[in-house]
């Protein structure tokens, strides 16, 4: 049937996103930021944070942009000395960051409930190498576009995020000083090393996917 080879190309197309998506979120938790704060490579806050405290005002970042709060969230928060922890500027570059998050995550969603709408017709219809060949495809896909980002991140890392930053933020809204909360809690490092798992991720699954459905010898399409 044609409509079977469309949603084929359909779901392989959706599946990279899907992929990088679902490492995003398993990222986007207070977890990530605690374990990588007690990496003995990760760089100590030049201006005083200690491990205990980065983990405590990034658990509030974190859960900001995946919450149902407004900013004020993150707003009322003041340190022991009764200092806002975050300038307006800060401020208003995570409302941007949850803005891009939450439509982030509502595609993923549709995408999400999209590609299991496809799955679930292929075994109604019992259209197991369609399934074989959407998952297949789809690993491929994920394994050429994420590999040629993982060079480029392993060339010039602080080029991919710069233009990443500029894809999803105007200019001068999300370059902040040494000395802010953001950058205190989420240096370049950070950045990095969430890049790579997210990606890495991605990849993993993407390289299991094309090894699980690999046509075999004697194997009969339906």
């Amino acid at each position: 049937m044609k409509i079977n080879k469309i949603l084929v190309v359909v779901l392989a197309i959706f599946i990279p996103y899907i992929l990088l998506m679902t490492g995003v979120r398993l990222v986007m938790t207070p977890a990530f930021p605690a374990w990588e704060y007690k990496r003995a490579e990760f760089p100590l806050d030049p201006y005083g944070f200690t491990v205990q405290e980065r983990t405590k005002w990034s658990d509030y970042a974190v859960s900001y942009l995946t919450n149902d709060e407004g900013i004020e969230y993150l707003g009322n928060l003041q340190d022991e000395t009764g200092h806002k922890m975050y300038t307006p500027d800060e401020l208003s570059h995570m409302v941007d960051v949850k803005d891009v998050v939450t439509t982030a995550s509502i595609v993923w969603y549709v995408l999400g409930g999209i590609s299991i709408a496809i799955l679930l017709w292929f075994v109604i219809m019992q259209q197991w190498t369609s399934i074989r060949k959407s998952l297949n495809a789809g690993g491929w896909i994920t394994i050429g576009l994420l590999g040629a980002l993982l060079v480029f991140l392993a060339v010039s890392f602080d080029k991919l995020f710069e233009y990443f930053h500029r894809l999803f933020f105007q200019d001068g809204t999300w370059t902040f000083s040494p000395s802010s909360t953001l950058i205190r809690l989420f240096p370049f490092e950070f950045w990095r090393d969430a890049f790579v798992l997210v990606i890495a991720f991605a990849m993993v699954v993407g390289i299991l996917l094309v090894l699980l459905t690999k046509k075999r010898k004697g194997h009969k399409a339906s």
